[in-house]
């Protein structure tokens, strides 16, 4: 176990603090981000449809004629100048984003082989009749409903009668 640890940090009170600060920083320069409904995930402009918008951009520019009356084409430019500035940032806020889920998840799996070892070896413990173990095993034992930690009892033989 000691050479499966792939994170060994500390993160003080102040380093979290500071975070914590950074991110409402963010949050301030960005008062306008939003968050869609569970289930909404349909991106129609995603990378493979920038050509296309780049077309659209060049006739709505040379032929204004053909934008519907509903379209507002000072807010598409505006959109598209925000899509355009959000582009030189948003891979490097994905990969932290990726990275801190990553390794939020491989600390708590880490924690969890630990906690698992010690587990086992309460289980050992009392089978080896450390009192002591047997009740830490029991009391972890609840982690797993459904298991037993012991065998269970055998029932007595019957009594043949003749």
């Amino acid at each position: 176990m000691a050479n499966d640890n792939q994170v060994s940090a500390v993160l003080t009170d102040q380093n979290v603090e500071d975070i914590l600060g950074h991110l409402t920083a963010l949050e301030a320069l960005l008062p306008f981000l939003i968050s869609r409904a569970v289930g909404d995930n349909n991106v129609m402009l995603g990378d493979k449809s920038v050509a296309f918008d780049e077309k659209c951009a060049n006739y709505m520019a040379s032929n204004p004629e053909f934008i519907p009356g509903y379209v507002d084409p000072a807010e598409v430019l505006k959109d598209r100048a925000l899509r355009d500035q959000f582009s030189k940032f948003m891979p490097q806020m994905q990969l932290l984003a990726s990275k801190s889920v990553d390794t939020y998840d491989v600390v708590g799996n880490e924690m969890m082989m630990a906690d698992l070892a010690y587990y086992n070896s309460t289980a050992d413990a009392a089978k080896r009749g450390k009192t002591s173990a047997g009740d830490i095993h029991d009391d972890l034992a609840t982690r797993y409903p459904g298991r037993t930690s012991t065998k269970p009892p055998q029932p007595a033989a019957k009594k043949v009668v003749a």
